[in-house]
């Protein structure tokens, strides 16, 4: 079936498809100031590694932890202009600031060929090309998915590439709590990893395998070889939201969190967030030490499930749309469904019409979650985006649902990329 585009009554969707202004110098050097000065009180420190005569232009990919990232990027980018891709909800209540500081605006997971565009107009121009190529907040503080068009928008441009590696943001302000700070120090390394000589002789498969090496991270293995102690009694509340199932008893979404515990509510084990955030069981064995071996073991179940023939989503949702840059719209109740077959489908009711959204398992690579999201309820939630909207889905029986539908995205993508080949 066709998709069916929600009734707005004529009114326009933002247009993202524009070029992105030059940077004012003078903005260069106040978001500098401005940057700085939201540093006060954090230990950070910025490292260049193989920068020595690096000048635009460049592309400068980064690992996604929180808003602080692009603070401790701008401290290693003056004097020069930047240009940074956003997402279009960083664009809410504030597009004409987003236009003036240059950004490039786009939606997540989505085919957006005008963006390549600007990017491309960016380097030409002679300026740095900052992207977060994850798009999202780093779930557990590892590498997550970089799509395969990244070697080859890298092969196209031609210019080097700077790999901007943020260490210790994660557990500062962690994408399941980021409302309670902890007191972890910073280290930003920013190395060129590939020269524009490199570029052109490399395959994109060579570019990409490059990418991959010289952004991994794990910010909780950071923490442990550091000797950094997180003392905060809180540190484990939130941790559930990513590690949703129990390894003990195999129930999924019945994980919870409290002050230095981690525990499940059908069996009863529980863990322990040390303070170097390590886990360790109260009782019996501790099946993961590492929060990201847990993250992935996760990850595991839920391709066992697609590969079975066995996994499905669906519920009931609260949806709330961005069309445009100044308000949600509220669209009211909906069913969404996420099946191997048909991907994500959002069919609901407003304003007289019927209206179906479907986006297939090759059409979205990867999955905009959002855990107690800040502009709209703060609850969990997914944001299912199209080339020119975006929907914003708050299921309304299914819990801590959200990390594995995440998961299932990126699965059921690179399942059908397989397919195609």
């Amino acid at each position: 079936m066709p998709n069916i585009q929600v009734n707005y009554k004529n009114k326009k969707r933002y247009n993202t498809a524009y070029y992105p202004i030059r940077q004012p110098k003078i903005l260069v050097y106040l978001i500098w100031l401005l940057s700085r000065m939201m540093l006060i009180g954090k230990k950070w420190r910025v490292e260049k590694v193989n920068m020595e005569g690096l000048k635009p232009p460049y592309m400068m990919l980064s690992n996604h932890m929180y808003f602080i990232d692009f603070e401790l990027a701008a401290m290693g980018t003056l004097p020069h202009r930047v240009n940074n891709v956003v997402s279009i909800d960083g664009y809410y209540r504030r597009p004409w600031l987003m236009w003036l500081i240059g950004a490039i605006p786009t939606r997540k997971f989505t085919m957006d060929l005008h963006l390549v565009k600007s990017i491309n107009k960016t380097l030409k121009r002679g300026d740095v090309l900052s992207m977060y190529p994850e798009a999202r907040y780093s779930p557990a503080g590892t590498l997550s998915y970089l799509p395969e068009s990244l070697g080859k928008l890298v092969k196209m441009n031609k210019v080097p590439v700077v790999a901007v590696v943020h260490h210790g943001n994660h557990v500062h302000s962690p994408f399941w709590n980021f409302r309670q700070k902890r007191k972890v120090p910073l280290h930003t390394t920013m190395t060129q990893i590939l020269t524009a000589e490199q570029v052109k002789a490399m395959t994109v498969d060579e570019i990409n395998a490059a990418l991959k090496e010289g952004l991994c991270y794990d910010d909780y293995a950071y923490i442990k070889d550091n000797g950094i102690r997180v003392t905060e009694p809180y540190r484990a509340e939130g941790m559930h939201k990513v590690l949703y199932q129990c390894p003990a008893c195999g129930v999924e979404h019945r994980m919870n969190s409290r002050g230095t515990e981690l525990f499940c509510e059908a069996c009863g084990k529980r863990w322990t967030v040390n303070e170097d955030m390590s886990l360790t069981a109260q009782t019996g064995d501790t099946e993961f030490h590492h929060l990201p071996d847990w993250f992935r073991w996760e990850r595991a179940q839920v391709e066992a499930q697609i590969e079975a023939g066995i996994y499905r989503f669906e519920d009931t949702v609260e949806v709330f749309s961005m069309p445009r840059c100044w308000k949600f719209e509220k669209l009211g109740k909906a069913k969404l469904t996420h099946t191997t077959e048909d991907g994500f489908v959002l069919e609901g009711h407003y304003r007289g019409q019927d209206y179906r959204i479907q986006r297939q398992p090759l059409q979205t690579n990867s999955l905009h979650v959002e855990y107690d999201y800040c502009y709209l309820r703060p609850e969990d939630c997914v944001d299912i985006s199209t080339e020119d909207d975006s929907y914003y889905c708050y299921p309304d029986t299914a819990q801590n649902v959200v990390t594995k539908l995440g998961f299932a995205t990126e699965i059921l993508y690179q399942k059908a990329r397989r397919a195609e080949k």
